[in-house]
């Protein structure tokens, strides 16, 4: 198998052939067909996100056929289309995974952090954190590479947005979405199609992704420091930037919440009382639960959702890393990690060779 490793954090990903792995008991052998890259995976590999298990291939978003299975596992089957997220692992007796809040495991295991993950043409996972996924065939049916970003842009992007909504009763209200990236481009059509008003804020000048924001249905598109032309029943912050938290508690409306989304972030600045006083809200989105992405994959049968992507081929996985990094993205990132599949997967999203 091939497989981008990071062997030292700060430093670039290394192609390597390594054997392809058995899966133990409790675990799927899968090939990956498509991987996506994530913000997260930046956090990774920039050093951000410390005590990575090293070395370790990085990859979260994960669309793959089973290849085989390990003793014990029930649910799935060879040829089985698959996707694999961040969670990969929680302790089951902690008392947060106790009281059902598995997302704050005291001993959990990550993919593509301290698991192996999807940068890679084969992958093992514990089937207890995988989801059967469509076959990606039929009219409106997504493949492989579209897929890829609903396996955390997408489910954290629900996550956040559950969480959004409890500061957004009733239908009309308007959602501010801070940083519009692989998540917000997906959450744009969920919020829209489900009656919501989005407004998307983003660098100033970035014309290109206001644009595209308002193709997807945002009612209003501008600069992350200006003023929205109604107040915001709810805010979610997916850019990295602390410097945003008081710019949407700003913009929020008395009883409104701002939802920080991202795993990392840099320093928030003082800000008054003032803007937090009235009820306002400030929380955070930990990880994600099993029960997340079952209820966000029953919810994509009444969606019509498209998700932009630009593909890379598996060795190219810095140069996407790169392009992320710069903000030279509109939509996700996409590794094809498969020759089979990237021979049979004709997409419409460009390519970079």
């Amino acid at each position: 198998m091939r497989a981008m490793v990071l062997e030292r954090p700060g430093t670039p990903l290394v192609l390597r052939e390594r054997p392809v792995p058995r899966p133990g008991p409790g675990e799927v052998l899968l090939r990956v067909a498509a991987c996506g890259v994530c913000r997260t995976d930046l956090h990774v590999v920039d050093g951000e996100l410390t005590h990575p298990t090293l070395p370790v291939v990085p990859g979260h978003e994960i669309v793959g056929r089973v290849l085989a299975v390990g003793d014990g596992v029930a649910g799935f089957h060879t040829s089985q289309r698959i996707g694999v997220p961040w969670l990969g692992a929680t302790c089951g007796t902690c008392p947060y995974c106790r009281d059902g809040r598995e997302n704050l495991c005291d001993a959990p295991g990550f993919t593509g952090y301290t698991r192996d993950g999807g940068y890679a043409t084969h992958a093992v996972a514990d089937h207890r954190y995988c989801f059967a996924l469509p076959d990606g065939t039929g009219g409106g049916a997504l493949d492989d590479a579209h897929m890829a970003p609903l396996l955390c842009a997408g489910l954290i992007g629900w996550r956040s947005y559950r969480m959004a909504r409890e500061g957004m009763a009733g239908e009309g209200r308007a959602l501010g979405l801070y940083g519009f990236g692989a998540a917000a481009h997906i959450l744009t059509q969920v919020a829209v199609q489900q009656g919501h008003r989005v407004l998307a804020f983003t660098r100033a000048g970035d014309d290109a992704s206001q644009a595209f924001a308002r193709t997807l249905g945002a009612e209003w598109a501008g600069a992350a420091e200006a003023t929205p032309p109604v107040p915001l029943d709810a805010a979610i912050i997916f850019a990295p930037v602390g410097a945003l938290v008081p710019a949407a508690l700003r913009a929020v409306r008395k009883g409104g919440r701002v939802v920080c989304a991202g795993i990392h972030m840099s320093d928030i600045p003082s800000f008054p009382y003032a803007i937090l006083w009235e009820e306002r809200q400030l929380v955070s989105v930990a990880n994600l639960t099993r029960e997340d992405a079952q209820s966000f994959f029953a919810a994509l049968p009444s969606l019509d959702l498209e998700t932009e992507v630009t593909l890379y081929p598996l060795a190219r996985a810095n140069a996407a890393l790169a392009d992320l990094r710069a903000g030279r993205l509109q939509g996700a990132a996409v590794l094809q990690c498969s020759s089979a599949d990237e021979k049979s997967n004709q997409l419409n999203g460009s390519c970079v060779a």
